[in-house]
């Protein structure tokens, strides 16, 4: 057990509220603060994407005991259902048997977050907005406007979890020596909405991520425990198929009844939810150093910034969090060795998963349509089945282990260039599954030792 002291977590997200169990669980008196009013009492809806919790996810989850009340809000989604252009729907599994991302409603998590970091004895504020902070002393200044009157709380410790356009980041950016970048894709994104049946049950199959495939733009499901599905829509932002260009209804329905024909009769109130939600935008960004001498730490976005198209933006926040976890657990009360070490190794990760979510939206987009991509997958699926010490699909490292990010980046790479070769052999259609394909893997394997 550490010293107890007295930190403040500004942001009370998803990533704030497990931050502040974990703290407030190693004896430290914890306080979260937020600028907007406390989510369980408004109502969440128009710019969400839903969550997929992954063994990152689940990993700082059980650590802390939290596993099996979380897994109670969600439904696991073992394969991608792929509904391509001329209707047809192809299933691709993502792991082995009884492998499974879950699929979770963000305002559900986040509600079910606090009201958990409640009961371990976590304070909250709600409403309270952090204009800035005094690095030296972890100070927060608060007040009601940004030019007004401030009062000023000086805490042990701050971590700031405030998201990609973090206050606490921001007065970190104006010392010497720190990067920042930040870039915005030109791909936008609109909530949408597939409601229940009658009876409840869902009206497309629940355990699969249900992708409709366009190239330059895509349409996603994720399932609820309600019943309903939320669909989000990714487009450029302007040009010939973009959310510039679908100004009216007439042209929005036009542009559905052409690229998604099978969601009229499952998406009933697409041009009221399409004009009411806001279109959001999609932004990388990352940074250097994450901490402040043994005073300040950013943690999640507010650090690492990624667009959603591996589902590992909560994912990588909370195993921010098991590192963490781990260094306190090794150094214990020396915080400004913990906060180095912490911020070493999740940096070179960070950036890893951000270029594998960049690349994820091509494959999503393009290339589950491409009939030679689905049978390298195949390929890739049935050798790692027969020879699991040999390979591991690159999906899997990410998603069903705890393998460094930096490392399956790389090893991906690896894989990607035997396959490549692999993926050249004659009639390799028909004998995808054959012994000369499994030697000539093996053989590739051998030569890169």
């Amino acid at each position: 057990m550490q010293t107890a002291q007295k930190i403040a977590i500004v942001g009370s997200g998803l990533v704030g509220t497990l931050l502040a169990i974990y703290l407030k669980k190693l004896g430290h008196t914890v306080h979260v603060y937020d600028r907007s009013p406390d989510i369980r009492t408004v109502e969440f809806s128009g710019r969400s994407i839903n969550l997929v919790m992954s063994n990152r996810g689940w990993k700082a989850m059980e650590d802390v005991g939290l596993g099996d009340e979380i897994r109670k809000i969600g439904i696991a989604v073992d394969k991608r259902a792929i509904h391509t252009q001329d209707q047809k729907l192809n299933y691709q599994y993502y792991g082995k048997e009884g492998e499974a991302i879950f699929s979770i409603s963000r305002g559900v998590l986040n509600r079910r977050m606090i009201d958990l970091a409640e009961a371990a004895g976590v304070d909250f504020f709600f409403d309270q907005k952090i204009w800035d902070v005094t690095l030296s002393t972890a100070t927060l200044h608060i007040g009601e406007s940004e030019r007004g009157e401030w009062e000023e709380i000086q805490y042990d410790k701050v971590f700031g979890a405030d998201g990609a356009f973090s206050r606490i980041r921001h007065r970190m950016q104006r010392q010497s020596l720190f990067d920042y970048s930040q870039e915005f894709m030109k791909i936008g994104y609109k909530e949408l909405h597939i409601p229940a049946n009658a009876d409840g049950t869902h009206k497309l199959d629940k355990n699969s991520l249900h992708i409709w495939p366009r190239g330059q733009f895509m349409l996603m499901a994720l399932s609820n425990l309600d019943g309903s599905f939320t669909c989000t829509l990714f487009m450029p932002l302007e040009g010939e198929h973009s959310f510039d260009a679908l100004k009216d209804e007439a042209t929005l329905v036009e542009f559905f009844a052409k690229y998604f024909p099978n969601t009229q009769e499952v998406i009933p109130n697409l041009v009221k939810d399409f004009f009411k939600n806001p279109t959001s935008y999609l932004a990388i960004m990352k940074c250097y150093p994450w901490t402040y001498e043994d005073k300040i730490a950013l943690i999640g976005d507010a650090s690492h910034a990624i667009v959603p198209f591996y589902g590992h933006g909560m994912n990588a926040g909370f195993e921010d969090i098991t590192i963490l976890n781990e260094m306190i657990t090794k150094y214990g009360d020396d915080w400004k060795t913990i906060f180095s070490e912490y911020e070493k190794s999740r940096k070179p990760n960070a950036d890893a998963i951000a270029e594998l979510s960049r690349r994820n939206f091509i494959e999503m987009s393009t290339k589950t349509a491409d009939e030679q991509f689905l049978l390298q997958k195949k390929i890739e699926k049935w050798f790692s089945d027969k020879h699991p010490d040999l390979w591991m699909p690159l999906y899997s490292r990410v998603t069903f282990s705890l393998q460094p990010y930096s490392e399956a980046l790389a090893i991906g790479d690896f894989q990607n260039a035997i396959m490549e070769e692999v993926m050249q052999m004659e009639n390799i259609a028909e004998r995808w599954d054959s012994p000369e394909v499994e030697a000539r893997i093996i053989a590739l394997l051998k030569a890169a030792v």
